[in-house]
């Protein structure tokens, strides 16, 4: 049990919300179906979105950032809030939509060089099923092992509570640990904000933290556990000993609370995924925000670079792009702010120097994405299940020299990855605990990888991997380190004092890091600006 409920950790992240909308004026919405008509500028003059017809036409929100948090955003309000806003428009600087999510195709492969698979919870199903991709989902095998590696050898985490008294990751006395820990029989709460590496051995135990969370740590975030805080990387959790008292009290108290609230019917559209498992798609994760930019149609706008932000007197926002047609305006009711925090904080600036200040402070440590691939004969004798390499992945603790953060099985996860014979690996490498990734070249990592692997998952006499792809991303997640609420709080604020009523902040750094936070927070994004344009746009 207490093993299990350190690796819910893993599963669990925070939620904050977007700031609350004050009372404010706007304009009022026009509802004459929405075309964007941009002209070219000549020199400095700006142009402005207009509808045919010729009157200035103000969008009902701009979302700024083409990435899965903005398209999702979008989303949801065209399926769930299209009464208020149906004059939606999503605009990315890059040629690309998707942000992070980046597929690619070649030789026979097909692999994922940013985030790999997603939790298949209710709103990311909701939203593939709303962008037609219900046909395409793939599911991981819900049996799959996971692995730590502890003292040379990969060890099975426990997948369920049979699971318990035979793993052999952690003593019989780190179990009695965590066991007494998690009734509440440990050290009281310090009065300050605990960073994950306190909070979990104050109550479970040095062994849960440094053979299961630490390397859990390193494989969401990428992060130092010594650093990330508690409540604000996997606020569920934390809350579990704010309201109960211990963890298990607070999971008593939860599943109370829950019993006594009407269960909603979950919609019928959507698949049951079976057990604890994973999610992509059958051509990749690119199959969802490519899906929702072609429902959303010309109103997704590539290589937009936001330059400037300004309130106008009606109470909307005009913003100025630098456009491959030339410089150009639009007039919004709202923005959403998608962009990461330092890319945000550079255009609000202007605005808000607190916001901005704040938004600065945020640390995206670098992370490579290495794809490798071996011939299934090179996997050891004693990794394969039935004669295959079967399971999710393997992590690894900063304290068992390995450099390779994780690795995900990717030919074993889902299905048509690898061609016959071959065995593909995605190796995560960097993070906060190593910078230093920026200073090597590709080969360098790829070699650093490979000799992690011969470690204890590659045969050492094995030949040479087949390199698919290699990408570094310089600043990959945001990292949710102590303090961080306290400043995203500051940022709302110093907007909301300032009368920026209506500008929203979104993205990885406000919902949380995994793919399906972003997209429960963005169903969550989409509520606020509902609410503030239906609450005050038409008075």
């Amino acid at each position: 049990m207490t093993a299990l409920m350190g690796l819910s950790l893993l599963r669990s992240s925070t939620f904050v919300s977007p700031f609350s909308i004050p009372n404010h004026q706007l304009p009022p919405r026009s509802h004459k179906p929405f075309k964007l008509r941009c002209s070219v500028a000549e020199g400095p003059t700006i142009s402005s979105s207009k509808i045919d017809g010729g009157e200035s036409s103000i969008a009902d929100c701009v979302i700024v950032g083409g990435g899965i948090s903005g398209l999702c955003i979008a989303q949801a309000l065209a399926t769930k809030h299209l009464d208020v806003a149906s004059n939606v428009i999503v605009t990315e600087a890059r040629d690309r939509i998707g942000g992070n999510i980046t597929t690619v195709e070649r030789d026979g492969y097909l692999w994922e060089e940013g985030p790999n698979s997603f939790q298949p919870s209710d709103s990311i199903l909701t939203m593939a099923v709303d962008s037609g991709l219900k046909g395409d989902l793939v599911l991981g095998d819900p049996d799959a092992p996971r692995f730590v590696l502890w003292d040379g050898k990969l060890r099975p985490v426990p997948a369920k509570p049979t699971d318990l008294p035979f793993f052999d990751l952690m003593s019989i006395g780190g179990k009695f640990r965590a066991g007494f820990g998690a009734i509440g029989i440990r050290p009281p709460p310090p009065g300050h904000e605990e960073s994950v590496e306190e909070f979990v051995r104050r109550n479970l135990g040095a062994e849960v933290f440094e053979r299961l969370i630490e390397p859990f740590c390193s494989g969401v975030y990428a992060g130092d556990p010594s650093k990330l805080s508690m409540k604000a990387a996997f606020g569920r959790v934390w809350k579990l000993e704010e309201i109960g008292g211990s963890i298990i009290g607070g999971t008593f108290k939860t599943i109370q609370e829950r019993n006594k609230t009407p269960k909603l019917p979950r919609d019928p559209r959507l698949p049951k995924p079976k057990g604890q498992t994973v999610g992509s798609f059958r051509k990749g994760l690119a199959m969802l925000p490519e899906a929702i930019a072609t429902s959303l149609g010309s109103n997704v706008k590539l290589s937009w670079k936001l330059s400037g932000i300004t309130k106008l007197g009606n109470g909307g926002y005009s913003l100025t792009y630098e456009t491959p047609e030339g410089v150009v305006s639009l007039q919004s009711r709202s923005v959403v702010m998608t962009v990461p925090s330092h890319v945000a904080s550079n255009l609000l600036h202007p605005l808000s120097a607190a916001a901005a200040d704040a938004l600065s402070q945020f640390y995206y440590p670098p992370v490579a994405s290495v794809t490798i691939s071996y011939p299934k004969e090179s996997i050891r004798k004693d990794r394969l299940i039935d004669g295959e390499l079967k399971g999710f992945g393997q992590l690894h603790p900063r304290s068992q020299g390995i450099e390779t953060l994780g690795t995900i099985y990717s030919s074993s996860l889902f299905p048509n990855r690898a061609p016959p014979g071959r065995v593909l690996l995605l190796n995560y490498i960097g993070g906060a605990t190593n910078p230093g990734i920026l200073s090597k070249t590709e080969g360098e990592l790829v070699e650093a990888v490979d000799r992690d692997l011969r470690k204890m998952l590659i045969d050492p006499n094995a030949k040479d991997p087949f390199v698919v792809g290699v990408r570094v991303w310089p600043k990959a997640i945001p990292q949710f380190l102590v303090g961080h609420l306290d400043l995203l709080d500051t940022a709302k604020t110093a907007l909301r004092d300032s009368g920026f009523h209506g500008l929203f902040l979104g993205g990885n750094y406000v919902s949380g890091v995994a793919l399906g936070r972003c997209v429960e927070g963005a169903y969550e994004a989409a509520v606020e600006v509902k609410e503030f344009l239906s609450n005050y746009a038409y008075n």
